[in-house]
């Protein structure tokens, strides 16, 4: 008997050793697979941004290869009207080469020799529809009135140029696509696109490009005017609605006609707020790009940061004068200090006018050429070395200059000033 009990216990203990190293080696055959999986799904994620990198690359080298340097002639091949005061330009080159693809969002910068002006006025404007066309360029231009509160001020010189004076056929100078608001077309976040008016026209190309691309990101877009007379690209928005389920529309009309009609012309009465829209997203994790007018640029920045957005996901760009129009500094009471501003090419010294709005506006009151685009902190056609004295920007610039240089169209001076002009 003491044999047999010996026996069976052996064999429980054998039995025991026998299952404890099978679970040894299931536990081992299942952290063996689950870090094989684990280093395959690595594997395809290093794939993926080995790919975004290549293909980044080749947007980069295709569009080095095509750009050209200062201008190029180009062709007006059509005028479209759009709304009762903004106009659709397609551009081809002259030469008939093929055109360099562009990032959506970037701009094209002009330069014409208009009459009654002694130096080539330059401007940017936003290219706005997708890089995929690779025979045209588009721009839509609003015609910009003479301010309200200054009916007798001249409207806007070189808008009123390319509404009044320019036909199809005629030949203008172009300078390559270029600027630092644009959508990275890689990358797969959702974005929710917010604009204002013709603030439209960047971020309508951004639009453009994902639904040409048939990218499936998440898509919000959000367009204010006043009501339908200035509804831009009103069909071709709801077409691009309608035929993809990714992008979602909501138009807001801040003054509504007696006409127009909610939920046909539009979807919102109001202004595009964050507070209009937040209950419209799901949550805030989005890539916001913002094209507007400065005020509408500012509070939305505000609205946005206030809902716990990341600054690094909010991406903005501020159109037209009316960036420093606003803007009140100290150095316009009756008893601020005196300051005087030196330009060293031009050999003029000249005491600083308080009533301005920004160094670039003094220096043209001064008959002092300096080169000007966006004239809203954006371009940096306007970008000038500053050899003594320092600034303040009335708007913030939509990437900051060098150190020891300022955008001139934003920039007023701090005190005594010299700069490079």
């Amino acid at each position: 008997m003491l044999n047999i009990a010996i026996s069976f216990i052996a064999l429980v203990f054998l039995l025991g050793l026998v299952a404890y190293v099978l679970i040894l080696i299931a536990n081992s055959s299942r952290a063996l697979a689950i870090n094989q999986k684990r280093a395959n799904l690595e594997g395809e994620l290093l794939k993926v941004r080995v790919d975004q990198i290549m293909e980044r690359n080749q947007l980069e080298d295709e569009k080095a290869k095509l750009s050209w340097n200062g201008f190029r002639k180009f062709r007006i091949v059509s005028k479209v009207t759009e709304t009762q005061d903004i106009t659709s330009f397609y551009l081809a080159p002259h030469d008939g080469k093929p055109l360099p693809g562009f990032f959506p969002g970037q701009f094209l910068t002009f330069q014409f020799n208009i009459p009654g002006h002694a130096q080539p006025v330059v401007r940017c404007y936003s290219l706005s529809d997708s890089p995929y066309h690779p025979d045209r360029y588009r721009i839509s231009i609003k015609k910009v009135p003479a301010p309200r509160n200054e009916p007798s001020a001249p409207p806007g010189l070189v808008s009123s140029y390319f509404h009044d004076s320019l036909n199809e056929h005629d030949i203008v100078d172009v300078k390559a696509p270029s600027g630092q608001f644009y959508l990275d077309m890689v990358d797969k976040t959702p974005v929710v696109l917010l604009s204002g008016g013709v603030g439209i026209t960047p971020v309508l190309s951004m639009l453009n490009a994902l639904v040409e691309m048939d990218s499936q990101r998440e898509v919000w877009f959000f367009l204010g005017v006043r009501n339908k007379t200035e509804h831009v690209m009103k069909e071709h928005l709801e077409k691009v609605a309608r035929e993809n389920p990714n992008v979602n529309l909501k138009i807001f009309y801040s003054r509504p006609g007696e006409t127009d009609i909610k939920d046909e012309d539009y979807h919102i009465e109001g202004r595009v707020t964050v507070e209009n829209f937040k209950p419209l997203l799901p949550s805030n994790n989005y890539e916001f790009y913002i094209c507007a007018p400065p005020p509408m640029v500012k509070d939305l920045r505000a609205g946005l940061a206030d809902w716990g957005v990341p600054k690094t996901s909010i991406h903005f760009e501020a159109f037209g004068p009316a960036t420093v129009k606003k803007c009140s500094t100290d150095s316009k009471k009756d008893d601020a200090p005196k300051i005087d501003i030196r330009f060293t090419k031009s050999g003029k010294l000249l005491p600083w006018n308080p009533n301005l709005t920004s160094l670039l506006e003094f220096a043209e009151k001064n008959g002092i050429p300096l080169d000007s685009g966006c004239r809203a902190g954006n371009c940096g056609t306007c970008l000038i070395a500053i050899k003594s004295g320092e600034v303040t920007y009335v708007s913030e610039p939509g990437s900051l200059p060098e150190a020891g240089s300022c955008l001139a169209c934003i920039a007023v001076p701090k005190g005594d000033l010299t700069l490079d002009a």
